[in-house]
């Protein structure tokens, strides 16, 4: 991304005054001076980073008249200059505070010392940018995520190797067409904030076709500012503004009605520097999720409830999802795993958390309890429950594991699909069919139930098979549990975003269910990340 003017006056006169200020002095005095400094500092940060000034026997990278380094220094600082725009933190990649250290170290032992400075700072951003700023997993649990490996060392080679210093840096971002998309969004955001917002919020409790009067105005308004309605005059709720209200809550995961009810004006009443909040954090999940999603794979939005196929950064199949309830321990979880087969007339082996905290109690009041379920002991032979004093059984202690057999009301319904992961989430039909109605679908133990499961496995199977549709219904005919594999698996990613974007850059939000967003933004916000000073 080009910087301003103003910027590159900044940069390149700092940049050409370090070059004059740090002119490489001859072999000798390198040895004694500059490369002893360099061997020093390098030496504090690391095998990685002695090794690579071992290699250079002590030379700068960044030090010097030569174009190569001055080219590297003004590459850095640019980078450094526009890391804003990418919601990394302020302070450390600061180009203005860069410049005065660097024109400050004018002896051979502070010019040593800076050049490592460099080095370090280059290799800081380029984590920050490419793996993200923090580590997934310790912001919430639930987040199994784990920072993106980086290579130090082939880091460090390639900015050696490289013919444009500029390009090699800024090819350190994620280069998905959904983090460009949410780099534009984030400018459109505070150009909205830098105008003074979307102006007054609206009032009401609810505004339907028909109203008149101030509310209707100020709904207008908003609507207006934000870009769904063309400017008008009205005072009343028509046509158009109708139009607007359903196109605002179809891009909010709001039921499309055209009526503003209570839940869509309060998600119209969130002012820009929320939303900016929002694409931030996206942003940062972008980069946890990197560039390698797979030409064609399946993206399960947990904040939106649903479940897409995705061929080339094209949708070509969407179906409603019901996710994990609300609490700690029904949460679905997130991470990237690759979908390997499904299963048609699957048996349900109830998860262990639910024998113990849900039918176990029932059957110590009842045996016959859950009685669509055999009991099962550790051999897989089915036990006769009159035989069992559920009584004297606690949690922790119960030997029994619980199974369903396939059936028409089989909780999985006629198909999963598997994706075998440590913590047993996977995608599957279901007989319970009302909840895929609601607009928050958040109900399940933890693994994701599809409106559309058939649809799903038929475009799965179009890829080896001429007719999917037939062979699912002659596979599913034969009553026997079996199990399909994909011959060129999937990738399968669980997300969390609440602020996204289409292939056609149109941006929408979704409510933060889980509040795992604000969690997000407060660990941002204790690494140094902000909004700009006008939003702040």
């Amino acid at each position: 991304m080009p910087s301003s003017p103003s910027l590159r006056r900044l940069i390149l006169p700092g940049a050409l005054a370090l070059a004059l200020a740090l002119p490489m002095a001859p072999a000798q005095a390198q040895l004694s001076g500059f490369g002893l400094a360099v061997a020093e500092s390098a030496a504090t940060g690391g095998e990685t980073l002695a090794a690579f000034y071992r290699g250079r026997d002590f030379a700068g990278l960044w030090t010097g008249s030569d174009a190569a380094a001055v080219a590297r220094r003004n590459a850095l600082l640019t980078v450094l200059a526009d890391s804003r725009l990418h919601g990394l933190p302020a302070a450390p990649f600061d180009p203005a505070a860069l410049v005065a250290r660097m024109q400050a170290a004018t002896g051979a032992g502070a010019r040593g010392a800076m050049e490592v400075e460099l080095t370090r700072l280059f290799l800081a951003y380029a984590h920050d940018i490419r793996s993200g700023i923090l580590d997934p997993g310790a912001v919430y649990s639930l987040n199994k995520r784990e920072p993106r490996p980086i290579d130090d060392a082939a880091l460090l080679a390639g900015l050696e190797a490289a013919h444009n210093p500029l390009a090699f840096l800024r090819a350190l971002a994620p280069q998905s067409p959904e983090y460009a998309r949410l780099m534009a969004a984030r400018v459109t955001l505070e150009e909205a904030i830098a105008r003074g917002g979307w102006g007054a919020p609206v009032r009401a409790d609810r505004l339907e076709p028909g109203a008149e009067g101030a509310q209707v105005v100020a709904l207008r308004d908003r609507l207006v500012a934000m870009g769904y309605l063309a400017p008008s005059v009205t005072s009343g709720y028509d046509g158009a503004i109708t139009a607007a209200v359903r196109e605002f809550q179809t891009r909010h995961g709001l039921t499309a009605d055209g009526v503003a009810g209570q839940g869509t004006i309060a998600e119209i009443n969130i002012g820009p520097e929320d939303r900016l909040r929002s694409v931030i954090v996206a942003m940062e999940r972008e980069r946890w999720l990197g560039d390698a999603r797979g030409a064609r794979h399946i993206w399960v939005n947990l904040a939106d409830f649903t479940a897409r196929i995705v061929d080339d950064d094209r949708v070509t199949f969407e179906t409603r999802s019901v996710i994990g309830a609300g609490s700690a321990d029904r949460q679905s979880p997130e991470f990237s795993d690759e979908m390997e087969y499904m299963v048609l007339n699957p048996s349900w082996h109830v998860p262990r958390s639910i024998i113990v905290n849900e039918y176990l109690p029932q059957m110590q009041r009842n045996p016959g309890a859950a009685g669509h379920l055999r009991l099962v002991d550790s051999r897989g032979r089915v036990v006769d429950r009159s035989a069992v004093n559920f009584s004297q059984y606690s949690g922790r202690t119960f030997p029994f594991a619980m199974v369903q057999p396939p059936s028409a009301g089989n909780a999985l319904g006629v198909v999963k699909f598997m994706f075998p992961n440590p913590w047993n989430i996977y995608l599957h039909d279901t007989p319970s069919r009302d909840l895929f109605q609601r607009e928050v679908r958040a109900f399940s133990h933890g693994c994701i139930r599809l409106n559309d499961p058939r649809d799903f496995a038929y475009a799965l199977l179009a890829a080896q098979t001429a007719d999917p549709e037939g062979f699912f219904a002659d596979t599913l005919r034969s009553g026997a549990e079996t199990r399909v594999n994909l011959e060129v698996p999937v990738p399968v990613h669980l997300d969390y975003r609440t602020a996204f974007t289409d292939a056609d850059g149109t941006l929408e939000f979704r409510r933060d269910v889980y509040g795992r967003d604000a969690l997000v933004w407060e660990a941002l916000r204790a690494a140094g990340v902000d909004l700009p000073e006008a939003a702040a």
